[in-house]
């Protein structure tokens, strides 16, 4: 909360017409192009990082697909990892998160924009509902990021279990997934402190269609999960 409030303090000036145009923009998504709103928040964002003593370290673009929709799939970590992934994905993307997070001050601006799912985890048939939108979504070529793991770790870098569930639409969709290693979001918002943190958002080598079609949907979850957390073991082993 306090990197939240110096963030806003250092972009104090500007945050009032920042604020208008997210909620101008997020009542107006569907009529805006992807680059205008994309270009949006990244403003947003890496302004807000710099108020706030936040770095992005990003490597791996080169495996985000340049053409064609796709999957991120990366490890959840807190509130900042949306805004991590803004600040440095090469391509927009949607977002879906759990129905407690879609209503939060200036995130539920920043979701809308980006045209966001919220999902209710304990609402089966709701849950259904989202994994036919966001399936019917990248089918008409729209990029998404789902946190396999459904709720944030709480535990640093260390990943939680991944949903074998939360590759469905990927499947359905029969498009490229993409392993995203996070390292050190969870210093940005989920601590008090409000020194320098450099975030590390590694982009892994995608899993195409033809590598996992034979494969369920927990194995997925595993192959995804185990490259993400060899890249973070090999962070913390170098550090």
């Amino acid at each position: 909360m306090k990197r939240i409030i110096l963030m806003v303090l250092r972009n104090l000036l500007f945050a009032p017409y920042w604020y208008w145009q997210l909620w101008y923009y997020g009542k107006h998504s569907q009529d805006l192009p992807d680059e205008k709103k994309f270009a949006l928040l990244r403003k947003i964002v890496r302004n807000a990082n710099k108020g706030g003593n936040v770095t992005i370290d990003a490597c791996g673009m080169e495996n985000v697909p340049k053409e064609g929709s796709f999957m991120y799939f990366p490890n959840h970590q807190g509130m900042y990892d949306v805004l991590a992934m803004i600040d440095c994905s090469p391509r927009f993307f949607s977002v879906v998160v759990k129905k407690e997070l879609i209503n939060m001050f200036f995130l539920k601006h920043v979701f809308r924009v980006m045209g966001a799912y919220a999902i209710d985890r304990e609402d089966v048939r709701q849950s259904m509902k989202v994994i036919q939108n966001v399936t019917k979504d990248v089918k008409d070529g729209h990029n998404y990021l789902i946190f396999a793991e459904g709720t944030r770790s709480r535990k640093g870098n260390k990943i939680g279990e991944f949903k074998g569930g939360s590759f469905k639409s990927a499947v359905k969709a029969g498009c490229p997934i993409v392993p995203v290693a996070i390292i050190d979001s969870y210093k940005a918002f989920d601590t008090d402190s409000v020194k320098p943190v450099t975030v590390q958002v590694h982009y892994l080598e995608p899993l195409y269609y033809d590598e996992y079609k034979m494969m369920k949907t927990t194995e997925i979850a595993e192959v995804v999960s185990e490259r993400i957390r060899k890249t973070i073991e090999k962070f913390e082993k170098n550090n």
